[in-house]
């Protein structure tokens, strides 16, 4: 059953779901696999099979989320960062608010940043330029986000699109 990439990707998918309910309800280092195989309804040799941490399994959620986002919006970039799709970005980021103040909560920004840089980071041989501009957007982005996440989502994803325009226009 698991030889299959549909579902394995639905199964990691439960498993990540399970994570993020797990976390609303107790503290992250207190959540076991045992608690996550339970509420995924998969034992735990599939948990072992599909991650090698929580922290793993966050990251394949918000790359997940990602991608069907990016498809059920059309979005024609979107291994890379450009200010054309920065409003998607923010808008992304917005529809799936609760689950980044989960994430940081449970004090765990860096997953947020592991996901962007492993969706901008170019898949193959990258020449060094794209390599740079990869982590500069990543990291540029995610002080953008964790900066927007800390003031409660204030901005709406537009005023944050207009600000990255004007702070790259300004450099």
């Amino acid at each position: 059953m698991g030889n299959n990439k549909k579902t394995t990707d639905f199964l990691k998918e439960c498993m990540s779901d399970a994570l993020i309910s797990l976390m609303e309800q107790k503290d992250f280092s207190k959540i076991t696999v045992n608690d996550i195989a339970d509420i995924a309804g998969v034992n735990r040799s599939t948990w072992f099979r599909n991650f090698n941490s929580k922290n793993e399994a966050l990251t394949f959620k918000m790359i997940r989320l990602w991608n069907r986002w990016s498809d059920e919006h059309g979005l024609m970039e979107r291994k890379r960062f450009t200010l054309d799709n920065a409003n998607e970005f923010f808008c992304f980021n917005y529809e799936y608010r609760r689950i980044l103040r989960i994430i940081y909560t449970s004090r765990l920004q860096s997953v947020l940043y592991d996901s962007f840089y492993q969706v901008m980071m170019p898949q193959f041989r990258a020449d060094v330029e794209e390599c740079y501009h990869a982590r500069f957007y990543s990291y540029g982005l995610f002080g953008l986000l964790d900066e927007w996440i800390r003031r409660d989502f204030y901005e709406t994803p537009q005023e944050m699109a207009q600000l990255i325009y004007k702070i790259t226009a300004d450099a």
